[in-house]
């Protein structure tokens, strides 16, 4: 994904001084066993939770905010412990719900809803809706004083935050997401640059 500099959506609500930057690490969580949200890490997630933490080692981190699933919060607690930062845990990062029924054609269905954002399935919530919840937390974040915070949440949830700055982020590139994965997300001048960061194991 290129950098992407783009007016941030609900900005102008926003107290941020005009010449502090702020940095905001969105984390697509480890391999996982399953999608229910008590699945636990992998072996092979685990040991990439422990990447990670190497991965920000030079990185200056203010907070860490998870999803409150269990493989979200296993994939930075080495680095929460690392530095010493307590995790946040934040309902608002938890996966999107498609249905709370058996969809079989369940990619297919996935793929419609980024075709149109109020597309809604049993029990499940729309794209706007999934992605109104995240930006809230992300427009939260910019609002304070951290400087660099970190977000682990998950694939679906990502994709949809992604598309919030850069409309032509679509089914094909939530594919091709990685676990784990990491963008950038720089906001300065009411501008917010994001860039795909990770570079793998």
């Amino acid at each position: 994904m290129e950098e992407k500099g783009l007016k941030m959506s609900g900005s102008e609500g926003l107290s941020l001084r005009p010449d502090m930057a702020q940095k905001l690490y969105i984390i697509r969580h480890c391999q996982a066993h399953g999608q229910p949200a008590e699945s636990p890490l992998t072996d092979v997630g685990l040991a990439q939770a422990e990447y990670l933490a190497q991965f920000f080692s030079n990185t200056k981190v203010n907070r860490i905010i998870s999803s409150p699933f269990k493989r979200a919060i296993q994939s930075v607690t080495p680095l929460s412990e690392e530095t010493n930062i307590t995790l946040e845990i934040d309902e608002r990062l938890s996966e999107r719900v498609l249905s709370t029924t058996d969809l079989p054609n369940w990619l297919e269905k996935l793929k419609a809803t980024f075709d149109d954002v109020d597309l809604k399935f049993d029990g499940g919530e729309s794209s706007k809706e999934a992605m109104k919840r995240i930006t809230e937390v992300v427009d939260e974040v910019f609002s304070s004083d951290a400087k660099s915070t970190i977000l682990v949440t998950h694939g679906n949830l990502m994709s949809l935050l992604l598309r919030n700055y850069d409309s032509s982020f679509g089914f094909t590139d939530w594919q091709n997401l990685t676990n784990p994965d990491v963008f950038l997300l720089s906001y300065k001048n009411n501008t917010v640059v994001v860039e795909r960061v990770w570079k793998g194991e």
